[in-house]
């Protein structure tokens, strides 16, 4: 078999994006803004979001990729973890983050929820295991332009608090998992990737 034909094979993700054009519509910012709804109602309507293939979207700015972002809270202290070399984006590995979430994909299509809230459950389920009682709300988005992940994502923030502190990496590639004072990860925001220091700065 030839690679091609074996490249063939290989199904191709497609992820939810936005023509970065409707952000700018809506209202452009750079860094965190707490205004969820007037973004949601539109970046989520399917006249707007579309999938497309996700190598192709990396490399494109004039799309955005949909990313929930969610934030592990218990007793007043934040989950954080390092991302370790196996991670799936490479221009983030090594970077501590305090955002448990990923791509929504076709994969998310068929679900008994939206896609979006399907893709988040898919993630996090992927990424962690959860075995706390939770209540969510969805508090801001992050809009980083200065970063090359940046631009071509746009992060929908969602912070979870625990019933108690049961979360645990899934994820090899995660590692230095746990809990601290959001003050302490503040304070060392510089070990954090770029999302996560303008979480931290925003919401704690």
């Amino acid at each position: 078999m030839s690679d091609t034909a074996k490249a063939a094979e290989v199904p191709v993700e497609h992820v939810l994006v936005i023509p970065t054009e409707v952000f700018h519509e809506i209202g452009h910012f750079q860094g965190f803004c707490g205004d969820t709804q007037k973004y949601l109602d539109v970046i989520l309507d399917p006249i707007h979001a579309s999938y497309r293939p996700r190598d192709a979207m990396e490399q494109d700015p004039s799309f955005k990729q949909l990313i929930p972002y969610c934030i592990f809270r218990c007793n007043g202290e934040v989950f954080s973890y390092r991302r370790g070399n196996d991670q799936g984006e490479a221009r983030l590995h090594a970077k501590r983050s305090v955002g448990v979430g990923g791509h929504v994909s076709t994969l998310d299509l068929n679900g008994e929820g939206s896609p979006y809230s399907e893709g988040m459950k898919r993630e996090i389920e992927e990424e962690v295991e959860l075995t706390a009682g939770w209540q969510e709300s969805c508090v801001g988005l992050i809009n980083d332009d200065e970063t090359e992940v940046g631009r071509v994502h746009l992060g929908i923030v969602h912070i979870f608090d625990l019933d108690s502190p049961k979360v645990a990496p899934r994820e090899k590639s995660m590692i230095d998992a746990g809990f601290a004072p959001p003050e302490q990860l503040v304070r060392e925001s510089e070990e954090f990737e770029t999302w996560s220091q303008i979480s931290l700065k925003a919401l704690f």
